[in-house]
This record gives structure tokens, sequence and C-alpha cells, in this order.
């Protein structure tokens, strides 16, 4: 049974960095959790992707929303996947989730497209 474990988050104040590691484990084959993203839910909102990689790593869809402050990267031999957050805003304050789906189609951030799911690490940001 595949499973995701966060780690990394926190209460920080705007303008400041974190970055959130995910763990995976219990696989067989690399195939089945080839894509992987971050997703991130505020209370009262909907679940919204926030970045997505590929095994290889060559594409990397992102959020308008965090363009150009978050970066997502993977580590294939230590089965880790990490999500660098800078110039943090008060909006990016939600539950942040790991996510990891069968290397099916194209990369996205569709979280009906990937089928093992972490329990959530927290990041609130606050002004």
């Amino acid at each position: 049974q595949v499973q995701l474990v966060e780690s990394g988050g926190g209460s920080v104040q705007a303008g400041g960095s974190l970055r959130l590691s995910c763990t995976m484990s219990g696989y067989t084959f690399p195939y089945n959790v080839g894509y992987m993203a971050w997703f991130r839910q505020a209370p009262g909102k909907d679940r919204e992707g926030v970045a997505a990689i590929g095994y290889t790593a060559d594409t990397t869809p992102y959020a308008d929303s965090v363009k150009g402050r978050f970066t997502i990267s993977r580590d294939n031999a230590a089965d880790t996947l990490y999500l660098q957050m800078n110039s943090l805003k008060p909006d990016d304050t939600a539950m942040y989730y790991c996510a990891a789906g069968r290397r099916s189609g194209t990369l996205g951030l569709d979280s009906h497209a990937y089928q093992y799911w972490g329990q959530g690490t927290q990041v609130t940001v606050s002004s």
C-alpha cells in the first residue's frame, strides 16, 4: 500500500519561506507513482492544485497564484517530493497535501488523476 507522509508545515510571517517534504513508501512499480503533486485546501474552499511534477521533472505545471514563488522538485532515489515556498502570503494559508498518481496522460493539477494522498501538513501565514 502506497503511503505518503508530509512534513515541514508551520507558522510563518508574510514574506517568509517554508519547505515542505513528502516521503513515499510502499509502492511496487515507479510507473504507478510517476506523477506527483501538491494540493492545498483552505477552510471553506475547494481543494486547489498547487504544482505537479513528472518522474523526470521535465514538466512542472504550477497554479497561477504561486508561479514565481513556489518550486516543486523530487528526489527519486530518496522517494521524496518537495515544495519550496517563498514570499509567502496570508492567502497561502491552507492544509497542504502531497499526492501521487499513475504516469498516464498529460501531467496536470486535476485531483482526480492522483490515486494516493497524504494526510496533510498545515501552513499558516500571518500578516
